[in-house]
């Protein structure tokens, strides 16, 4: 009978069975694909640009930046986004087809999308009646203007006689209309020049204005005046209203409305006299001196002629009156010549007159 010979494994001369390791992971050889088959697409082209040089990686970035660009361009000028519709709030007094007009002119040339919101908002803000205004896109056609007015605090009477409304930084609104309330008196004195000193001056006049309209609505003396000139902060006059108006007076720089009350006193009293129509101007600019100055007509008035009142508080009164017009002689009219006779102005000319003069009879021996 032949042997049978069981070989042994290699690797292995005790021929027994190596043992497991417990927890152990079987390491399987990993498959190869043959030349990249299996693989997705993004894998093939990330494999590709690590390939490449740099310098052709950065024309690509170039290109497709470009690219973005343009299509924004060409999608922010697209007919989608030109502006067909415009929202306005807060008008009051703002002239709405005005703004209106200016949005429309300044976003059609960029579009909704591209438009200049901070530029728009400066260009409202110079428009009258308008303080602040905010703008803001509603795509994709439409821009919503949010506003906020000036609000009106006194009426300046123009050299040219325009009544215009002004707000407390001294700026020019618009004219006064029928519909507006009538303000308790005017401003005059505005400074009308361009620049910015123009415009400083123009802030203190509209200032020192409001403080009289408030002491004198609160004394009750607003009724009596009809428009005060703050050409001068210094020296502040009253143009008076009703059958008063062609009566200033004068207050100086400070107490004004204790010298108003004392020029309207010191007039009342010289309204009871004949000569109360010819009073042109109360000038309490000095304090408590009073000068009551008359127009040409005033007869019988004594210049710098003082008088007391009873009570110490009142004020001194001195009365000036303005001294008549010379009449002026027509150029190419001759001199009048006087009528009198010759021998009535002087006696010894009588051989002049053909009077005979009586001789003196001599004395006898």
């Amino acid at each position: 009978m032949r042997e049978q010979v069981i070989p042994q494994k290699v690797g292995n001369r005790s021929g027994i069975a190596p043992k497991r390791r417990v927890g152990g992971v079987a390491q399987r050889p990993q498959r190869r694909d043959r030349e990249g088959f299996g693989q997705s697409l993004g894998q093939r082209l990330r494999s590709l640009v690590g390939y490449l040089p740099s310098i052709i990686k950065v024309t690509i970035a170039v290109v497709i930046g470009g690219l973005l660009f343009a299509g924004y361009r060409a999608a922010s000028a697209a007919s989608f986004f030109q502006i067909r519709k415009v929202e306005i709030q807060g008008d009051s007094r703002a002239s709405r087809a005005d703004i209106k007009t200016l949005v429309t002119r300044e976003v059609s040339r960029t579009g909704v999308w591209r438009a200049d919101l901070n530029e728009i908002s400066s260009l409202l803000e110079r428009q009258p009646w308008v303080r602040v205004a905010v703008v803001s896109r509603v795509l994709p056609d439409g821009i919503r203007v949010r506003l906020e007015e000036r609000q009106p605090r006194a009426v300046v009477r123009t050299s040219a006689g325009r009544f215009v409304w002004v707000d407390d930084d001294a700026v020019l609104l618009g004219e006064m209309v029928p519909d507006d309330q009538m303000p308790e008196f005017f401003l005059r004195g505005w400074n009308e020049d361009d620049g910015e000193t123009a415009r400083k001056e123009n802030v203190d006049r509209v200032k020192r204005f409001l403080d009289l309209q408030r002491e004198w609505s609160a004394a009750g003396l607003s009724e009596r005046v009809s428009e005060v000139n703050v050409i001068d902060i210094r020296d502040i006059r009253a143009q008076l209203a009703g059958d008063d108006s062609q009566i200033e007076v004068r207050l100086g720089s400070q107490d004004f409305s204790k010298r108003l009350k004392d020029a309207l006193n010191v007039l009342d009293a010289h309204r009871q006299t004949p000569r109360g129509r010819f009073i042109s101007y109360v000038d309490l600019s000095q304090g408590r001196r009073a000068i009551v100055g008359f127009m040409s007509g005033a007869h019988a008035i004594t210049d710098n002629a003082e008088s007391e009142n009873n009570n110490a508080a009142e004020p001194k009164v001195a009365e000036v009156s303005a001294r008549p017009e010379r009449k002026s002689r027509p150029s190419g009219e001759p001199r009048q010549k006087d009528t009198k006779k010759v021998g009535e102005s002087n006696p010894r000319r009588a051989e002049t007159t053909g009077e005979e003069r009586p001789r003196r009879a001599r004395p006898t021996q």
